[in-house]
């Protein structure tokens, strides 16, 4: 189920009117969001159901056991190993079986070997990577005592599974967002009509910007090779923006719907692209994802209290195995390993915290130094996002070549409209960098009149109705 789909429009304020008027019981309520969720989930294909709630019972066991053998180290280190490698099998199964089966037989095919390898012809689940990272954290946590099992397997089944977030994260970790499912739940209106807000600027930012950047990119790239540099350069740049419209869009409708049913989701995008470099990037992309691979990851491994050359190595890791987890694809591993590449100089240099705050702070314009770090900034990101669209590294590379080499301007019609939504949007959370997202209203000023804001809600709603590009799938339902 699409949050961009008329079922979606039925199905929430009827899971809304009966979560909070008819199952107004702690455990009611959450029995209902698991049927909800499964619901949601299940609306796609009914056979997804099995691996989510295979995937959840036996981390909710494994939880259980885990206290059960308290002070048997040797014992819970096997149980929460166990849960873990179950989990990545699953996971490896269904999204890398192919990959590896297919690199496996061509390495053997350049040593005139044939290695007869047998693929599987299977669905990848929606969201799988999401809720198993989910799942993950929980047996981790409960294993470094961050958090005590729970044994209220209702409340655990509405944490894996809650529908706002399911498929396409934030990937919460089980100290936030279990204990909200333990705990009983109040409306707030203010809440919810924040929560409303940030649905209405994560349609328009799926709606409008990246489901009409995604007819430019998807024409571009399928005839790169025949376009002239500068219409690939606007293919790069919609790209940039359909996947950040795209992906935080989603967060922000996740977000606020997930405030609607008094459940605090962590942020997963703080305006990226007005980073200063690209550490600063990182820290305000996917923040639910960098975060989960820093604490179960890059700190395991040593993290910073090691020496320049292993924390050089740790960070390499942490590239390449986020570039893993977005697909089973070469592309993905060389995005991966040409963020790292730019991130080592700011390491080596001990200049990658250097941007902390948010960049001219109190200020309507940047200062020239900081508008040039954006932009060069944002077109490094826009070399990686080449690479991470190409379906092929070879396709990536040619991109570039092309892009670089052929290069003369020549507006095409098909790229006006979208440049608009695109310069819209940035002039949006330009003006709201410091807030939560781009609808955040403080009741000051000209806002505090009730008929303009409510003018800019239905403004916007219409729009992004009557704007709204070819209906899409979210890209990261593929991951």
């Amino acid at each position: 189920m699409l949050f961009n789909s008329f079922e979606f429009l039925v199905f929430l304020p009827i899971v809304f009117l009966l979560y909070w008027f008819v199952f107004r019981s702690l455990r009611w309520q959450n029995l209902f969001v698991v049927a909800a969720s499964y619901l949601f989930y299940g609306w796609w294909d009914w056979r997804f159901l099995i691996l989510i709630a295979i995937t959840t019972f036996c981390s909710f066991a494994s939880g259980v056991w885990l206290e059960k053998c308290e002070g048997q180290r040797v014992r819970q280190k096997w149980i929460s190993a166990s849960n873990i490698l179950l989990n990545l099998v699953i996971l490896c199964i269904f999204k890398y079986y192919n990959f590896f089966g297919e690199n496996l037989a061509e390495l053997f095919s350049a040593f005139g070997m044939q290695l007869d390898w047998v693929t599987l012809d299977i669905l990848l689940p929606v969201g799988i990577s999401f809720y198993t990272f989910q799942a993950l954290s929980y047996t981790i946590d409960v294993y470094q005592h961050k958090i005590k099992p729970t044994r209220d397997v209702v409340a655990f089944f509405a944490f894996i599974s809650f529908f706002p977030q399911l498929v396409a994260g934030p990937i919460e970790r089980a100290t936030h967002l279990l204990p909200q499912f333990l705990a009983p739940r109040t409306f707030s209106y203010e809440k919810a009509v924040d929560g409303m807000r940030q649905i209405l600027w994560g349609l328009f930012k799926k709606m409008v910007v990246a489901d009409n950047c995604a007819v430019a990119v998807n024409l571009i790239f399928d005839e790169y090779q025949t376009l002239d540099g500068f219409n690939l350069f606007l293919g790069a740049i919609f790209f940039t923006f359909q996947i950040y419209g795209d992906f935080s869009g989603y967060s922000d409708i996740a977000i606020g719907t997930a405030r609607l049913f008094g459940i605090q989701l962590m942020r997963n995008f703080n305006f990226p692209y007005f980073s200063r470099d690209i550490a600063e990037f990182w820290r305000r992309w996917h923040i639910s994802l960098t975060t989960w691979f820093r604490d179960y990851i890059y700190i395991p491994l040593g993290g910073s209290r090691c020496g320049k050359w292993k924390v050089a190595r740790n960070t390499l890791i942490i590239f390449l195995v986020s570039g893993f987890w977005h697909g089973a694809n070469w592309t993905f591993i060389c995005w991966g390993a040409f963020h790292a590449l730019l991130f080592f100089p700011l390491f080596m240099l001990g200049k990658n915290r250097k941007y902390q705050d948010v960049v001219a702070k109190g200020r309507l314009l940047p200062s020239v130094k900081e508008a040039c770090q954006m932009v060069f900034t944002f077109l490094l990101a826009v070399v990686g996002w080449i690479i991470f669209r190409a379906e092929t590294i070879r396709q990536a590379w040619d991109y570039m070549i092309c892009m670089v080499t052929k290069f003369h301007i020549c507006m095409p019609e098909y790229g006006k409209k979208a440049l608009v939504y695109i310069l819209i949007l940035l002039i949006v959370e330009w003006l709201q960098r410091e807030k939560q997202f781009g609808l955040q209203l403080e009741l000051k000023g000209i806002f505090r009149y009730r008929t303009v804001r409510w003018g800019i809600y239905y403004l916007l709603f219409i729009v992004s109705l009557v704007l709204a590009g070819q209906q899409e799938a979210f890209i990261y339902f593929q991951f």
